[in-house]
């Protein structure tokens, strides 16, 4: 964790298919696993701060989880809005309370972000933001939980990196849905 005298992490913490893809040719994220066992609330609470795209914001940034949902999930949920909230966006230019967009400058603001106390940060996606955060060389973390599903179609985590990254496996999780979860450091941060 993050405090005043460490620089705070920008996490990628993301679901991925087996064959690299974070949702399916439709948009859709059905084949991602919930896993309780994964206690994803300890991540959330490692976490101060969220950065979305403009279109993952739009689609999760307000998210309500519907009428009889569980007590877990609505948890969750609760902690993921309690989370500053910055959005990436080319489009809008609009901040309040509940998000500050950020349309131009990236490494600069991101760099003066990760300079301020604080706990780490969530990059949440979407597949171009993580494209563009990866270029600027400004992701310290990749924590990719991988779902035992093949799709075969849709959307790839990977796609235009510009260089090759040196990643370090720092820690990796087996869990009883199948569910992997390897976590790598950058090693350039």
């Amino acid at each position: 964790m993050a405090d005043h005298t460490t620089k705070r992490r920008l996490i990628l913490d993301l679901a991925i298919t087996l064959d690299g893809l974070i949702e399916g040719k439709n948009g859709e994220i059905d084949w991602c696993i919930m896993d309780p066992e994964m206690n994803f609330n300890d991540f959330l609470n490692q976490v101060d701060t969220i950065f979305y795209g403009r279109k993952s914001y739009d689609l999760w940034g307000h998210y309500i989880p519907e009428e009889g949902g569980s007590e877990t999930e609505k948890e969750m949920w609760d902690l993921v809005h309690s989370k500053e909230k910055y959005v990436f966006s080319r489009t809008q230019n609009w901040t309040g309370h509940e998000a500050i967009f950020i349309n131009d400058n990236i490494r600069e603001e991101v760099i003066k972000l990760k300079s301020k106390p604080g706990k780490d940060i969530w990059l949440y996606g979407g597949a171009s933001l993580i494209t563009t955060f990866i270029n600027l060389g400004l992701v310290d973390e990749f924590r990719l939980s991988i779902h035992p599903v093949v799709l075969g179609e849709g959307k790839p985590l990977f796609i235009d990196i510009k260089e090759r990254l040196n990643l370090k496996v720092v820690n990796t999780r087996t869990f009883s849905s199948g569910v992997v979860q390897i976590i790598y450091q950058y090693e350039g941060s």
